[in-house]
């Protein structure tokens, strides 16, 4: 059974991370999976693989995204060669597509989330191959126009010259701009500012499931085509036509700027636990065959012997072995005085060794060391459902389709019993965008304040001066 951890794009509300748990669950090859909405994050257990999960999870909506990573190939002398390579990578379950360029004498594999090749180098050695070189693609800067702020500035600027008008209806004040500049102000705001809403709806749709950016998508455009209907078809000579662009418009830049918040809150999560994964060293100094070597710190084993300089991070969990020296453990226990550390003493990976040249035999690595367990206990802390939410994840379910059921019948109702159809898209209008805000299904528990310290604590520390 293998375990991994896949990031996603795309989700907007906690029933985005219900559907894609439901969908991987469909499967017979998972046996659990847990979305974190928070990190945009999907943990997996089972025997699936990466391409398995990521076409599943594709199927739902959302993406997954991935990066190509390069590596020269020495040893190849026919085309039998590089397929053979190329079979060994697209064998392995970590990796999504795999390709081998045999006049280049390269192999571009695709990948999701941060990779650690050292197996597959390993794997390639020991086929009679030598990986001469390993390159990632330079990552590419995004544009401003894709950043999470362009949205909500560009929207705001273009509602406020619509709700300016409203306040200056409070003090007597006719500021009210013509149809054809509300309707010139408000295109923009709600099909191109607003796409999100409407592609992450029609995915819903094609999920035959509903989300909260379908009520935001059917609410505001309800909205604007009234307005346009009015303004065309019911306008007279003596009375401008009554519309509602600054409305639609102010519902979608509202949202935006909740959904910008949101990411923002998100991002100083993720920061915090990308800082404490920063703590830990990427080489380690290995004895190896009589002499020291410097390895990848995720290939190191437990009983192996790793020396560690005055002023590097220890790179492992492990026991003192020869030497001594003072370490700075602030990561671990908030203190900023240095801890005299002897032969027998244990020490912490991400910790710093100040003054001494020390020898350490390797007790825990990987998933099993003090830093590791302190970044998923802080993960799992931050995407824990509240007791409550057990409940709310079955009412989300139905809450979208009562919502538009409730919406149609206050259109018919008005429609058909008051005779006024245009009373009757206002009020059903209404309903939608009331239900907009999508605070049903986001209820996701805090940190509890220990939790906090801890995060916050080895972080700060850990960036503290060395004395």
């Amino acid at each position: 059974m293998t375990s991994f951890n896949l990031a996603i794009e795309g989700m907007t509300c906690a029933s985005c991370a219900d559907r894609v748990e439901k969908a991987l669950m469909s499967l017979s090859s998972v046996k659990s999976a847990h979305v974190n909405f928070a990190s945009e994050q999907v943990f997996i257990e089972g025997e699936t693989t990466h391409n398995e999960a990521i076409k599943t999870i594709k199927a739902t909506g959302y993406n997954v995204p991935t990066h190509s990573l390069s590596y020269a190939i020495e040893g190849m002398s026919c085309s039998s060669c590089a397929n053979r390579i190329e079979k060994i990578a697209q064998g392995r379950n970590d990796i999504v597509t795999a390709n081998v360029n045999f006049a280049t004498e390269t192999l571009t594999i695709e990948v999701a989330g941060e990779y650690d090749d050292s197996s597959l180098i390993s794997e390639l050695n020991s086929t009679g191959y030598k990986v001469k070189k390993h390159q990632s693609k330079a990552t590419q800067s995004i544009p401003w126009y894709n950043t999470q702020i362009w949205p909500v500035i560009g929207s705001l600027t273009l509602t406020v010259p619509l709700v300016i008008p409203m306040i200056g209806m409070l003090f007597g004040q006719d500021w009210m701009l013509s149809a054809l500049w509300q309707w010139l102000l408000a295109t923009p705001v709600q099909f191109y500012f607003g796409a999100r809403f409407y592609k992450s709806g029609w995915q819903a749709i094609k999920a035959r499931s509903g989300n909260m950016d379908l009520l935001v998508a059917i609410g505001t455009s309800a909205a604007y085509g009234l307005s346009i209907y009015t303004w065309l078809f019911t306008q007279t000579h003596h009375d401008a036509p009554h519309l509602y662009f600054e409305s639609s418009s102010a519902v979608l830049s509202l949202v935006l700027l909740g959904k910008y918040l949101e990411h923002k809150a998100k991002k100083k999560t993720m920061d915090a636990l990308q800082a404490l994964e920063n703590l830990r060293p990427t080489e380690a100094r290995v004895y190896k065959d009589g002499e020291w070597v410097s390895v990848p710190a995720s290939s190191v084993s437990v009983d192996d012997l790793v020396r560690i300089q005055p002023g590097e991070r220890v790179a492992i969990d492990g026991v003192v072995e020869k030497g001594q020296s003072q370490v700075d453990e602030a990561l671990i226990t908030g203190e900023p005085m240095p801890i005299d550390k002897h032969v027998g003493d244990k020490v912490t990976g991400g910790s710093i060794n100040i003054d001494g040249v020390i020898e350490v035999r390797t007790t825990r690595v990987g998933t099993e060391s003090t830093l590791s367990k302190i970044i998923k206990l802080v993960e799992d802390a931050q995407g824990a459902k509240a007791p409550v939410q057990a409940l709310v994840d079955k009412v989300s379910a139905y809450f979208v389709p009562t919502v538009l059921a409730i919406s149609f019948v206050t259109l018919l109702v008005w429609g058909l019993a008051f005779g006024s159809w245009t009373d009757g898209i206002l009020n059903a209008v209404a309903v939608l965008v009331i239900a907009c805000p999508c605070a049903l299904g986001q209820q996701r528990r805090p940190l509890l304040w220990p939790e906090q310290a801890l995060l916050r604590g080895s972080v700060y520390w850990s960036k503290m001066p060395l004395p």
